[in-house]
């Protein structure tokens, strides 16, 4: 269950992470209050994961997840750069996050 609950987690920081750019510097209430509480809910999934899985791997994956997946959707959202080493670096992180699974 603690690896669903970082899973979650990492999903969780992919939204807030998102939802950031849609504050607008936190000045647009809705989006800024689904971020805080995308972050709360996050937090809150990690500090179930780490009951069971070690810190280090858990907030590795954890930030992974959420840098991996930020970068993604940054690119279908926000149209930001897409290029071969941009990429690359991505299937580094992703390469990273398997080995710690594993590990």
């Amino acid at each position: 269950m603690a690896w669903i609950y970082l899973l979650i987690a990492g999903c969780l920081e992919i939204g807030w992470a998102i939802g950031l750019k849609y504050t607008e510097g936190w000045s647009r209430f809705w989006p800024s209050l689904a971020t805080i509480a995308t972050m709360v809910a996050s937090f809150y999934c990690l500090a179930l994961a780490v009951k069971e899985i070690p810190i280090g791997t858990s907030y590795a994956i954890w930030t992974g997840i959420g840098a991996v997946g930020t970068a993604s959707l940054g690119i279908v959202l926000f149209a930001e750069p897409v290029s071969a080493m941009r990429i690359a670096c991505m299937g580094l992180i992703v390469a990273g996050i398997v080995g710690l699974k594993l590990a």
